[in-house]
């Protein structure tokens, strides 16, 4: 067998650029089986990656025909490229038809195994509380979340392992901590009791997860939900955060008809959907991937804090 050569979109992104990270590591590790050829595809090169990546291709998912050619003599399709955006149109010219156009793509080359990104987003509003894949008919809410659902369908039909994980913590998160943040500021307290259950997981080890189904033998043809095994509860993520002086400490306790009034007396950039998202349940059941692709899941997400805290730290104290 021929070393594998492997094509990834989304480098420049948070999970990307971490599973490019850990290519890297795989390449510089002897003996681990890392991509022999890996090749970006992107808008841009990603940045301080020249001694990890063998070949940019320029390319724009919201124009198709700028991805012809790009999984040729490829064996592995890791595609985590997305829009996140209030832009219906935008979203779909991405999240849609560029995944539609690059899985025909690697179905016209040949891929063996194919990786896509998704999210948990796509079952709208819960609360969801420990529900299998596909558990509750899924119910988008955003633009985002809709496309992503719509692309989906595109990566199954040319047999890939699709991958929905839930809230992604770690170095390069600029939305879930920072949200937490604004939110804290808004309303000062332990949200619902701090009771809800959540689906995280370290972006480290998600990123390990990725580029073990991608080298090692992808679980085709289906939906994974890919959070850490085990939730946590808003009220120790916040705790979590407070102990490593991310977010400031909190211990009164008020009742979610009180949360929601506080916060639309001082309104944010947090809709009340997405306040819900953070702090009642929206917990998946994850156990099955990490054994299904025999790679042990790690400590948890709040373990993995003390390497991210200081970044945190740093983004969190920098002007808006």
């Amino acid at each position: 067998m021929r070393p594998l050569r492997v094509v990834l979109t989304g480098a420049t992104g948070f999970i990307g650029a971490t599973v490019l990270r850990e290519l890297a590591g795989y390449r510089e590790t002897p003996g681990t089986g890392g991509p022999a050829h890996l090749r970006v595809v992107g808008r841009r090169m990603p940045e301080d990656a020249a001694d990890a990546v063998d070949e940019w291709v320029p390319a724009d998912l919201a124009e198709p025909g700028t991805l012809r050619g790009v999984c040729e003599n490829a064996d592995v399709l890791l595609h985590l490229a997305a829009l996140i955006g209030p832009d219906e149109a935008r979203c779909a010219a991405v999240n849609v038809d560029g995944t539609a156009a690059l899985m025909d793509e690697a179905l016209r080359a040949g891929v063996r195994r194919i990786v896509h990104l998704s999210t948990t987003a796509v079952y709208g509003p819960g609360p969801h509380r420990g529900i299998a894949v596909d558990g509750v008919v899924p119910a988008p809410a955003s633009p985002a979340s809709r496309t992503r659902l719509a692309g989906e369908a595109y990566a199954l039909a040319a047999g890939a392992a699709v991958l929905r994980p839930g809230l992604v913590l770690g170095r390069g998160d600029r939305w879930v901590v920072p949200v937490l943040g604004e939110l804290l500021d808004a309303v000062p307290a332990l949200w619902d009791g701090g009771r809800g259950m959540l689906s995280v997981v370290a972006v480290d080890d998600l990123a390990r997860l990725i580029a073990r189904l991608g080298l090692g033998g992808a679980l085709t043809g289906r939906v994974w939900h890919a959070s850490h095994p085990d939730p946590v509860s808003t009220g120790e993520l916040l705790g979590a955060l407070a102990h490593h002086g991310v977010l400031p400490a909190v211990s009164r306790e008020l009742s979610w008809e009180e949360c929601l009034e506080r916060l639309r007396a001082r309104p944010t950039r947090v809709s009340e959907r997405q306040f819900a998202l953070v702090a009642r349940d929206h917990w998946y059941d994850s156990r099955e991937v990490w054994t299904a692709a025999g790679c042990p899941p790690g400590p948890g997400p709040l373990q993995r804090l003390a390497g991210s805290a200081s970044w945190y730290r740093s983004r969190l104290a920098a002007p808006a």
